[in-house]
């Protein structure tokens, strides 16, 4: 499997990030020379080509490594995804710069009318992680036809993605929030653009343009276990670092024994209980895409169980920080400290509305 480079360990990179608000530029240029943001893009388009278990325990890597390293790779990479989709001419515009990196947001933000050869566009969407160094945008539009909305056979907007180039948008500085700070995930906006008509594709198996296994894996299930994955790296090193806190304070004798025994029950069992569920989150997956490979497709149950499987693993990462978290003592809630960057990453990212509730 590739292994992240020794150069994303210096943990120097994570204060300059979280500083600058958005990756710095020794990660951004490791980034690009590992082809990360190009995970799933073909080889024949500069990208890794990856299948999706190596991928995502790259994504747990460098999300353990730091929240906002994982969550811009593993978003962007997703964006990138999106290759299997577009067609010929679309892809070999999009992907030709070899430091290409797609942005993009899930929400529904602009409409697009189509008129004669192209589309008129305006929106603005949110939540853009990488927005800062990204070369296009993602945005998704509901669709109208000279003015008139196009509707499904049940009576729905139809809406449909599109490509934008970061010289056709304006970032909106919106980012303000405690954690994951270095992601950059600004707002976007556009006003009264006119796009070629190739720039727009439409996300789900059957719409797929490209033949490989990785873009028939649903577009829900593939969000699921890729967030799901920066969770569970950020909280593997939330953990660790509450055993290192641990270890500094009981040095000063302050503890009775019994105390020290209750921390040493307490952080043994959280400490199995995410471990324990990690292998079954990834024998689930893999579970899954041996069926999507074997058979060109995924069944209801195996489809189920994956997001089961992702909602429960976050799920249990919220209960086991939160049952971690007081024996940080004081050094946890000191803001300038490396444990507090990781409680503030993991309580913003863990917020996202699609891995909320048990169920889907």
């Amino acid at each position: 499997m590739i292994e992240p480079s020794q150069l994303f360990l210096d943990s120097t990179f994570s204060k300059k990030s979280e500083r600058k608000g958005s990756l710095c530029e020794e990660w951004l240029d490791a980034l690009y020379y590992q082809k990360f943001f190009k995970l799933f893009v073909p080889e024949v388009y500069g990208g890794l080509g990856m299948e999706l278990i190596p991928a995502l325990k790259i994504e747990e890597e460098l999300a353990f490594i730091d929240g906002s390293l994982g969550w811009t790779t593993t978003l962007c990479a997703g964006a990138g995804w999106f290759v299997g989709f577009m067609g010929d001419q679309l892809r070999e515009e999009v992907f030709q710069d070899p430091k290409v990196c797609l942005a993009g947001s899930g929400f529904v933000g602009g409409k697009a009318n189509k008129i004669e050869n192209y589309y008129h566009i305006h929106g603005s969407w949110t939540h853009a992680s990488g927005a800062l160094h990204a070369t296009h945008f993602t945005a998704n539009c509901e669709m109208l036809e000279n003015g008139i909305p196009v509707l499904d056979s049940s009576g729905k907007a139809v809406v449909k993605a599109f490509i934008l180039a970061a010289s056709e948008i304006e970032i909106l500085d919106s980012w303000k929030y405690m954690g994951m700070i270095a992601t950059g995930s600004h707002a976007f906006k556009v006003e009264n653009l006119n796009i070629p008509i190739n720039r727009c594709f439409e996300i789900s198996p059957e719409k797929a343009k490209l033949d490989d296994p990785i873009y028939q894996f649903p577009f829900l299930q593939f969000a699921e276990v890729t967030l799901a994955v920066n969770i569970l790296g950020i909280t593997r090193h939330f953990q660790e670092l509450i055993k290192e806190s641990f270890d500094v304070r009981k040095q000063h004798g302050t503890f009775r024994e019994d105390q020290l025994d209750y921390f040493d029950q307490v952080f043994s069992a959280e400490n199995n209980r995410i471990k324990l569920l990690k292998m079954e989150f990834y024998e689930v997956v893999q579970s899954a895409w041996n069926e999507l490979v074997n058979h060109g497709e995924l069944f209801d149950e195996k489809l189920k169980n994956v997001s089961q499987v992702s909602r429960r693993l976050v799920q249990t990462c919220r209960e086991s920080n939160a049952k971690l978290f007081p024996f940080g003592g004081l050094h946890a809630a000191k803001t300038d400290t490396e444990l507090n960057r990781v409680w503030r990453d993991f309580n913003t990212v863990s917020q996202h509305s699609l891995l909320t509730f048990p169920f889907s």
